[in-house]
C-alpha cells in the first residue's frame, strides 16, 4: 500500500469509545498462576529484549542518516508522512523507527538536545510496555519524548505523569518546542486549575501532570458519569441532546501513560488510597477530638497500651480497656459504646506517639500540612482519615477542621492498571521488578549508561550515638569545604535537617537547607548546589527529578560529594540520593555516616545485631552495616505487605459492592 502524499488531510473520526479504559479482570488463583508463569520468559531470556532493542536502535540510526540534510520545511512534510504511516499501520517497527529518527533530528534543531542511543533504548522499552531503569542523570525526560510523541502522532492521547507540579511545568516547557515542531499540542495540569482549564489541557495531544492531579480528576469524572457510564448510553444521550454528564467530564479516558519516577508513583504512593470527600461539622469534630485526647490522658505506655512500630499501630491492653471504661467521659453519650470509645482512644494514641511534627507533618498558618515521607514534599489539601487529622490538629492547638466523609475512593494500583498502555521509567526499579510485574504486568529493563560511571562509594561509618555522628559529619564537610568541593547532605525529615543545620552552624560552615518547609525555592537552591564549596542540606525531595549542575572546574577536585545521614525505609530512596552525584560520567563520591540510634534501627533493627554493632573496632563497624541492611529489608517487606493488603482490600470491597456498581 502506498504512503499518503505529504499534504493529504488527516480526517479525525469521532471516538469509537467515549471514555476508553482497560477493564481490570478479577484475580483468582488461576490468574495469579498465569502471572507467575508469564513472567518466566522475561526472567530467563532477558537478552532477547536487549537484542531486539539493539536492532531497532541501529534501524533508527539508518532512518536518520538522510534527515540531517533536509530543510525545516522538508522535515515538516516528513512529519505528515510519519503521522499517516503510524495511523495506518500502528506502532510497528518500520513507522516507529522513522518516528524515533524524526524526533531525534527535530530535538537537536529545536531544544539543542539529541537523543543518545541509550535514550533510544529507553524509549523503545517504554513503547514496549516496560519500566526502563535508567540511572539518574541519563536523560529520562528527553527519553520520554520518544514514546510520547510517537503515540501522539499515531492519534493516541498521551499523559506524561510525574511526581510534582514543578517537574510537570518544567518538563512541558522544556520539551514543548520539540512537540510543537512535530505538529503536536502540549498541555499541563497542576494544582489550582479550574475544570475548564483542565479540560483544555487534556484535549492536547500530550498532557503533563502529576499522579495526584490525574487520579483525582479521574475520580471526579467517575462521580460525574454516575453508576451507568456505558459507552452506548453516553452516545445515545449525546444523540438526544442530553450532554449534562459529558459536559462535566474533563478527561478523554485512559489511553497511554508514561510514568516518570515509576517506583515512587506506582510502588511507594500505592500505600495511600485516593479519596474524594465531603466534610462534617468542624465544631462537632473539635469536641470529639479534644474529648478523645482527654480519654487517653491517664494511659501509661507498656501498662495500658503498646506501640507496634513495625506496623505503625497502637494496641490497647486489657488493663487499658478497663482504665478507659473507668474514665469519667465514658459515661457521656458519645463514649458509652465500647467499640467507639476504644477506637477513638487508639486513634488518639496514634496521633500522640506515631505522628511527629516536622517529620510527618508541618504546622504552617494554623494548619497541619502532611509531608510525604518518600519525597519530603508537602502534600497540599491532603488529610488523614477516620478523625486522625483532627486529633493531630487538636494536639498542635490548631483550628480543627471538619472530617472528610468519603464520596469516592480507589487505589493507585486500580487506577493505573486501567490505562490501555502503561509504562514507566526510574533510576531504581530492580528491587521492585517482581511487584511491577505482579501488580501492573510491567516488565523491567535495565538501560546501560551513556558513559562509564565514575562514582566512588566510600565505606559507611557507624557511630554509637547521634551526637558523635553529627560531629563526624561536620568535620567531614569542613574538610571538603576547605578543599572547595560541593557537598550535599541528605536527611529523612525537616526536623533532622534543622538538627544538621545547627551542627553546621556551630562549626562555622555556611550552608543552605532545602526541605518541605520552603519547597518554592527548590529550583534555585538545587541549581546552585554544584558550585564550588557549596553545602546543601536536603530532605528526600532532592533525590527526585532535579538536576545538580557541577562546575567543570570541579572535576579535578572529585566533583560533588553526597553524605547520607540516615537510612530510609527503602533502599531505592537511598540510591536516588546517592545518584545525585557522578552523573553522565562526571566524577563524584558518596558516603553514609550513620548512628546506632537511627529511627530505622529503633523500629526494625534486631537487638542481637545492635549489641554486636556496639563493639568497638572493625567488627562493630561491619556488624553495624549488617544491622542497617537487615532493618531496611524488614522495613521493605513490611511496606510490601501493606501494599498487598491494600490491594486485596480494594479488590474485596469491589467484589462486595459489585451489585450496586463500582465503588468509585
Amino acid at each position: 500500500m502506498s504512503d499518503l502524499a505529504p499534504d493529504s488531510p488527516l480526517v479525525a473520526l469521532p471516538a469509537a469509545v467515549f471514555y476508553p479504559e482497560r477493564a481490570v479482570p478479577a484475580e483468582g488463583w488461576l490468574e495469579h498462576l498465569e502471572t507467575r508463569l508469564s513472567s518466566l520468559p522475561a526472567r530467563l531470556f532477558p537478552a532477547a529484549s536487549r537484542l531486539r532493542s539493539a536492532r531497532m536502535v541501529a534501524r533508527v540510526g539508518a532512518e536518520g542518516t538522510a534527515l540531517g540534510a533536509l530543510s525545516d520545511a522538508a522535515l515538516r512534510e516528513r512529519c505528515l508522512t510519519v503521522r499517516a504511516e503510524l495511523r495506518r499501520h500502528g506502532m510497528t517497527d518500520r513507522p516507529v523507527a522513522r518516528s524515533f529518527a524524526l524526533i531525534r533530528e527535530l530535538a537537536g534543531r529545536t531544544i539543542g538536545l539529541r537523543h543518545y542511543d541509550v535514550q533510544l533504548s529507553g524509549g523503545l522499552a517504554l513503547l514496549g510496555r516496560m519500566v526502563a531503569e535508567m540511572d539518574t542523570g541519563e536523560g529520562k525526560t528527553l527519553a520520554a519524548t520518544l514514546p510520547a510523541a510517537t503515540a501522539a502522532l499515531a492519534g493516541t492521547p498521551v499523559h506524561v505523569i510525574t511526581v510534582n507540579d514543578y517537574l510537570a511545568r518544567r518538563d512541558a516547557e522544556e520539551m514543548g518546542p520539540l512537540y510543537r515542531a512535530l505538529g503536536l499540542s502540549v498541555g499541563t495540569v497542576v494544582h489550582g486549575m479550574t475544570p475548564d482549564q483542565r479540560r483544555a489541557a487534556y484535549l492536547c495531544d500530550i498532557t503533563y501532570c502529576t499522579n495526584k492531579e490525574i487520579a483525582f480528576d479521574y475520580l471526579r469524572d467517575r462521580l460525574a458519569l454516575g453508576q451507568e457510564p456505558s459507552n452506548l448510553r453516553l452516545k445515545l444521550e449525546r444523540l438526544c441532546g442530553d450532554t449534562g454528564r459529558m459536559d462535566k467530564v474533563v478527561m478523554r479516558g485512559l489511553h497511554f501513560a508514561v510514568v516518570d519516577e515509576a517506583d515512587s508513583v506506582l510502588i511507594d504512593e500505592a500505600r495511600t488510597p485516593l479519596i474524594i470527600s465531603g466534610e462534617t461539622d468542624p465544631a462537632d469534630e473539635a469536641r470529639r477530638a479534644r474529648e478523645a485526647l482527654a480519654l487517653v490522658d491517664r494511659l501509661e505506655p507498656g501498662e495500658h497500651f503498646k506501640v507496634v512500630r513495625d506496623d505503625r499501630q497502637v494496641e490497647i491492653t486489657e488493663s487499658g480497656r478497663a482504665e478507659l471504661a473507668r474514665h469519667p467521659l465514658a459515661e457521656a453519650k458519645r463514649w458509652k459504646g465500647t467499640l467507639r470509645r476504644e477506637e477513638a482512644a487508639r486513634q488518639a494514641l496514634t496521633a500522640l506517639h506515631l505522628f511527629h511534627r516536622d517529620e510527618h507533618y508541618l504546622v504552617r498558618d494554623d494548619k497541619i500540612e502532611i509531608v510525604d515521607e518518600y519525597t519530603g514534599r508537602v502534600m497540599a489539601d491532603r488529610s488523614w482519615s477516620e478523625g486522625l487529622h483532627q486529633l493531630v490538629e487538636a494536639k498542635e492547638d490548631c483550628t480543627i477542621t471538619g472530617q472528610k466523609v468519603p464520596l469516592a475512593r480507589m487505589t493507585y494500583q486500580r487506577f493505573f492498571r486501567r490505562y490501555k498502555h502503561l509504562c514507566g521509567m526510574t533510576g531504581t526499579a530492580r528491587e521492585t521488578a517482581g511487584e511491577f510485574w505482579s501488580v501492573y504486568r510491567l516488565k523491567t529493563m535495565r538501560i546501560p549508561t551513556h558513559r562509564p560511571p565514575r562514582r566512588v562509594r566510600r565505606p559507611e561509618r557507624i557511630c554509637a550515638a547521634a551526637e558523635q555522628k553529627w560531629r563526624r559529619i561536620a568535620e567531614s564537610i569542613g574538610r571538603l569545604h576547605k578543599a572547595g568541593r560541593p557537598v550535599l547532605l541528605g536527611t529523612r525529615s525537616v526536623a533532622t535537617s534543622e538538627t544538621a543545620s545547627r551542627y553546621l552552624g556551630e562549626a562555622g560552615l555556611p550552608h543552605v537547607v532545602l526541605s518541605a518547609a520552603q519547597d518554592r525555592e527548590e529550583a534555585e537552591i538545587i541549581a546552585r548546589a554544584g558550585e564550588a564549596g557549596r553545602i546543601t542540606v536536603a530532605t528526600n525531595m532532592a533525590g527526585r527529578g532535579v538536576d545538580i549542575k557541577i562546575d567543570p572546574a570541579l572535576a579535578k577536585l572529585g566533583g560533588l560529594h553526597v553524605i547520607m545521614s540516615e537510612r530510609h525505609d527503602s533502599g531505592r530512596i537511598d540510591r536516588q540520593l546517592l545518584g545525585r552525584c557522578a552523573r553522565q560520567g562526571e566524577p563524584g563520591s558518596t558516603q553514609g555516616i550513620l548512628s546506632l540510634d537511627d529511627p530505622l534501627l529503633e523500629q526494625f533493627g534486631g537487638p542481637v545485631l545492635l549489641r554486636l554493632a556496639g563493639i568497638p573496632g572493625v567488627l562493630g563497624q561491619w556488624m553495624g552495616r549488617l544491622a542497617f541492611r537487615w532493618a531496611q529489608r524488614r522495613a521493605e517487606r513490611s511496606h510490601a505487605r501493606m501494599r498487598r493488603s491494600l490491594l486485596k482490600q480494594d479488590q474485596h470491597l469491589n467484589t462486595l459492592l459489585a451489585f450496586s456498581g463500582r465503588i468509585e
